[in-house]
């Protein structure tokens, strides 16, 4: 089955003309018409007007089209890691089979998908990024010093007058949080002995607020934040905590939506504070319980175990590895790939999303 894969919408590009990104817009629908894919029809209709939106609000001189924006940055956890992850010491990592395997060259890149993670298909790219606090991971403090240090490059190379202009009309992507949860909050006694879920986020959203003020003093005046998505819908959260029930965890849930209601009121905040400053909530949330509970709906077959071995509690070199039995031969038809990470065919229902969420970032 052929679907809507390729990397036919950006809003970062740089030579492609209309004309050859309306081609293969067609082509990719075309042949998920023909694979006789469910979603089709409803797909096309929603990434046509996404489509001609975009050629509406890129400007075009001589011919060719100029980029929206002239960089997209992502700080975040594994959703959005490309593969920094490769270059860390730690067991958790996707740089092996079968993560990457519908990849044409059948490469682990160190996604942790087994293919293209929603950010690629958007054209939402990614700099300095990788999961926060445990396991010798890079926090989000840190991912901003290396920023500090793109910025210095940046200005070696372009000069200080054309770096500054980079920086002020790049796209920022922050995703991250759901990770401090799942592998951190749940799991650790000495966290949800000593403080509640509401006073983890809490911490959590101090952390994010004076991420984004860090961001602004360096420049950025464009940043897109993910909201948690729900993580009690999570294969490995309802096998681990959902008691025998198949179900999403109803607590988790509850946490996740806790947390981006005070996500949202804290942008909206950020957004009062920093006058020139577009920011804006990325819901994930919604469209992925809608994957998770009914699948069906939008041409899946199961919500409830990811493809990779049982698909209940595998992620990374934990049981999702070139051993792993019972491995659907299939990915295609799962919302999730292993027990924690959205599949590549979930990534693009994820993707349409964020394309029209992010349209007011670059307007």
């Amino acid at each position: 089955m052929c679907v809507c894969r390729h990397t036919y919408i950006r809003l970062t590009y740089h030579e492609s003309s209309n004309t050859a990104d309306v081609i293969l817009f067609q082509t990719a629908l075309q042949s998920q018409m023909a694979s006789g894919d469910s979603r089709a029809p409803a797909m096309m209709q929603v990434r046509c007007l996404l489509l001609l939106a975009l050629f509406l609000l890129v400007a075009t001189y001589g011919g060719e089209a100029q980029p929206l924006v002239p960089a997209v940055i992502t700080f975040g956890d594994s959703t959005v890691d490309v593969g920094n992850n490769d270059y860390l010491h730690t067991l958790l990592k996707a740089n092996f089979p079968p993560y990457g395997r519908d990849f044409k060259n059948r490469v682990a890149t160190g996604r942790f998908c087994n293919g293209k993670l929603a950010t690629d298909i958007t054209g939402f790219r990614e700099e300095p990024s990788d999961r926060s606090q445990l396991r010798h991971a890079i926090p989000l403090s840190q991912q901003l010093e290396y920023f500090k240090e793109y910025q210095s490059k940046l200005a070696a190379v372009a000069g200080s007058s054309q770096a500054r202009s980079i920086i002020t009309g790049s796209l920022y992507i922050i995703s991250a949080g759901a990770s401090d949860f799942v592998q951190n909050y749940y799991i650790n006694p000495f966290l949800y002995k000593t403080q509640t879920a509401d006073q983890f986020s809490d911490r959590l959203i101090g952390i994010f607020s004076n991420t984004v003020s860090q961001l602004y003093g360096m420049g950025a005046r464009r940043i897109g934040v993910t909201s948690l998505p729900p993580l009690g819908c999570l294969p490995a959260a309802i096998t681990l905590f959902g008691h025998g029930s198949n179900g999403c965890v109803s607590r988790l849930n509850s946490d996740a939506q806790s947390f981006n209601r005070k996500l949202n009121a804290t942008v909206d905040s950020l957004s009062r504070r920093y006058a020139d400053l577009k920011i804006a909530v990325f819901d994930i949330y919604t469209p992925l319980y809608d994957l998770a509970t009914s699948p069906a709906s939008q041409g899946f077959t199961e919500g409830r175990r990811g493809c990779c071995g049982t698909g209940t509690v595998e992620t990374t070199v934990f049981l999702c590895n070139p051993k792993s039995i019972g491995t659907c031969p299939n990915a295609t038809t799962y919302v999730f790939w292993d027990a924690v990470h959205p599949s590549e065919a979930a990534n693009q229902v994820l993707a349409d999303s964020l394309i029209t969420q992010g349209l007011i970032l670059v307007t």
